[in-house]
């Protein structure tokens, strides 16, 4: 590989010598190089904290960008190449994108604040939708906020319609967080692009419902499985009553051939640090060849559904508009 100013220039299978002027670098028979990686769930102004909801909702803008830009430089060093941020505070992680050069980051596909319902999930994250890359959507409830749960939906089909109908007017990829069992059927129906965990949550534990799974697979959705737990840490308890569940749905969606790309949530909670666990977490679930499925769903899989994870390279100017100054939010014990 003949790399020049930190650009690849050249790849030869051929055995051909170097050119005279590089300086050569050999890492033996047992060497190997990879792509950068690609994490399509992550949370760069989360702090991975015992109380990373306050951190976020509360902090000054300062301390959570510094949050961002020091995650940001976690994931790079972890050979996370590209990352897809799916919440921030005050579009905090457009800014970081601004003020960082891309070689000293990973490239950033961003969608700013989420749109959840009054006193939903991520409520407290605010902001109005201009500049993103991608538009997520709370479809349903979550485990973070104390007003929220798993087990709702938040929005109708109309609702959920519209908001897909109006990212892809502007050029704009949808993507849905969705744990409850019925919201999914909901989720799919809308069209969204991605859909983010795709637990099957259900009071009782997991139901998964093969007919929708065929649907995505059908559809062409990706998936993108939140596997971000650190080897040894405990999971949280929404995850722990349902693990082996859980573990039986992964393997069952990756055994339908739905097209899946690897998303850690980095930042939410103690347990999921900035780095790329997941993929020895795949091999734990579904018992096949780590380095082989894991790494295609962190890097080609992941290539291939570019369109669906950002936003197309031609899309609508954004629109931009004035907002007051945010003030940090009181929040209500967690649960």
């Amino acid at each position: 590989m003949l790399v020049e100013d930190g650009v690849i220039r050249d790849v030869d299978f051929t055995g051909a010598p170097p050119p005279q002027h590089a300086t050569v670098t050999d890492f033996g028979q047992d060497g190997w190089l990879l792509p950068g990686l690609v994490d399509a769930h992550v949370h760069l102004c989360w702090d991975a904290g015992t109380d990373a909801v306050a951190h976020v909702a509360a902090g000054d803008r300062d301390t959570v960008l510094e949050t961002a830009r020091a995650s940001a430089a976690t994931a790079l060093r972890a050979g996370i190449t590209t990352v897809r941020d799916l919440g921030d505070r005050d579009y905090l992680t457009l800014e970081l994108r601004d003020l960082v050069p891309p070689t000293e980051r990973p490239e950033i596909v961003a969608a700013g604040p989420p749109i959840t319902t009054r006193g939903g999930h991520c409520h407290f994250l605010g902001g109005e939708t201009e500049g993103a890359d991608v538009v997520r959507v709370m479809a349903s409830g979550g485990n973070l906020t104390p007003s929220s749960s798993p087990l709702q939906q938040q929005y109708g089909r109309s609702d959920l319609r519209l908001v897909v109908a109006e990212a892809h007017r502007l050029g704009l990829a949808a993507a849905a967080h969705v744990h409850a069992a019925e919201a999914i059927g909901d989720v799919i129906d809308a069209g969204f692009d991605t859909i983010e965990h795709f637990a099957f949550f259900t009071a009782e534990g997991v139901g998964l419902r093969p007919e929708l799974l065929d649907e995505v697979v059908r559809r062409g959705i990706v998936i993108s499985l939140t596997l971000g737990m650190v080897p040894g840490s405990p999971p949280p308890p929404a995850v722990a009553a349902r693990i082996e569940a859980m573990q039986d749905l992964v393997g069952k969606v990756i055994a339908s051939g739905a097209r899946v790309v690897a998303g850690t949530d980095a930042g939410i909670e103690p347990y999921i640090k900035g780095r790329h666990p997941q993929l020895g977490e795949l091999g734990q679930c579904i018992g096949q060849d780590v380095v082989g499925f894991g790494l295609r769903s962190a890097t080609a899989v992941a290539a291939e559904a570019d369109g669906r994870l950002r936003a197309p390279l031609h899309r609508a100017p954004a629109r931009t508009c004035d907002r007051p100054e945010r003030q940090p939010v009181s929040l209500p014990p967690r649960l």
